[in-house]
């Protein structure tokens, strides 16, 4: 396993019940001692960009649950780092954040491809030894970002593809149900 850091996907093994995170996949944006801050890649909410902003009519984007934390909060990630200052590398080819007015103007003038940004509503925090707690109570498997599990997989099939990148064992993982009494 990767110790944790930024551009680490965290991931839910199988029979995690919290309702938060069943089956999901954390970017670990940032991660210090005090804390740690991560948004859910798998988790497609039904709102769209432009029902949460306004000033975005007419453009669609997908958001995702980053988390339960700040649900009134937006957040996002993309592979754009020198058409939006302020970025935060995250790892190859992933960056997190940076001047929201850039982005919305980029997305109004169709100067930024849609597959190249991700927004989020709400986030995944951990206190002080809250992540550590949890990595030694095994709820979480880790391995490298990629910007292709990232941005190009399917939000559905991250959690599987995701476990299929650590190989092995975890491969076999991937068709576990939820709870195996109820199989």
């Amino acid at each position: 396993m990767i110790a944790p850091g930024p551009g680490i996907l965290l991931i839910a093994e199988p029979f995690l019940k919290d309702p938060n995170f069943i089956r999901t996949v954390v970017l670990l944006c940032e991660h210090q001692d005090q804390g740690s801050f991560g948004l859910v890649l798998n988790k497609q909410i039904t709102q769209t960009l432009d029902e949460l902003v306004p000033d975005l009519d007419g453009f669609p984007y997908p958001v995702f649950y980053g988390g339960p934390v700040q649900m009134n909060t937006l957040h996002f990630i993309h592979q754009c780092p020198d058409m939006i200052p302020g970025a935060v590398p995250v790892s190859k080819d992933i960056y997190w954040g940076g001047n929201f007015e850039t982005v919305a103007a980029l997305i109004r003038n169709n100067s930024i491809d849609p597959a190249k940004i991700k927004f989020f509503v709400g986030y995944s925090g951990w206190s002080n030894g809250q992540l550590a707690g949890e990595m030694e109570e095994k709820s979480w498997l880790t391995v490298a970002a990629t910007s292709s599990l990232t941005f190009e997989t399917p939000h559905a099939d991250i959690w599987k593809e995701s476990l299929r990148h650590l190989g092995g064992k975890y491969e076999e993982l991937v068709n576990y149900p939820i709870d195996p009494q109820l199989n």
